[in-house]
């Protein structure tokens, strides 16, 4: 790949990443529930996802998905029935303010992680978006293992950096309302609502 196609898809996987979403959401939650450090094993799910959605364009699935308008909904309304079910549970989550009773054990790093993983990989308009965005940066004429693992690399460490050091690191601010149970109430509710919110747009842009 050469550094003027590189330095473009620099520029576009930082944009893609910045630009709020469901993954956003779920690193912002993760930070405040978590910590920042944490939020991390979220972030890694999220680029699991990611490297399959990836891998399944660049075999060719990902065509059969954007044809498939039965499978396609069937991934896109799945998609959305989880995010709405997380925003519920977390809409639903309990405060914790009274320092005598008996806190709730952290979340696991795996639940975190896996909870990532099928935030992002529910979500079919992110395999068509790559069959979109892929070949963009990919020069058929030249080998594409070695174009497919630049791209993949640079689009994961890009992601990884907005996720972790924009996204999760602006949620730290937001910490200092759970010291109230009005402030987990509110954080709660937002972060719940942005979820469902997030989801019904899956199920109903087209």
């Amino acid at each position: 790949m050469s550094l003027s196609v590189w330095l473009g898809l620099v520029a576009a996987g930082f944009l893609i990443s910045l630009t709020p979403g469901a993954g956003a959401i779920n690193t912002m939650a993760n930070s405040i529930t978590a910590g920042w450090a944490r939020s991390v094993w979220g972030i890694i799910g999220q680029q699991v996802a990611l490297l399959i959605h990836i891998a399944i364009v660049a075999a060719g699935v990902g065509v059969l998905v954007a044809s498939s308008h039965l499978l396609f909904n069937v991934i896109r309304y799945a998609g959305a029935a989880y995010l709405v079910y997380l925003g519920i549970r977390q809409w639903r989550e309990r405060t914790h303010t009274d320092p005598e009773a008996p806190m709730p054990p952290p979340e696991s790093s795996w639940s975190m992680a896996r909870r990532g993983m099928l935030v992002n990989l529910t979500n079919p308009k992110a395999i068509v978006f790559f069959l979109a965005f892929t070949p963009q940066f990919i020069r058929p004429s030249a080998p594409l293992v070695p174009q497919y693992l630049v791209l993949t690399a640079t689009v994961v460490v890009i992601d990884v950096i907005v996720m972790w050091f924009f996204f999760a690191a602006a949620a730290k601010g937001l910490r200092r309302l759970t010291r109230s149970q009005q402030g987990q109430k509110r954080l709660n509710r937002l972060f719940g609502g942005l979820f469902v919110g997030v989801g019904a747009l899956l199920a109903a842009v087209h």
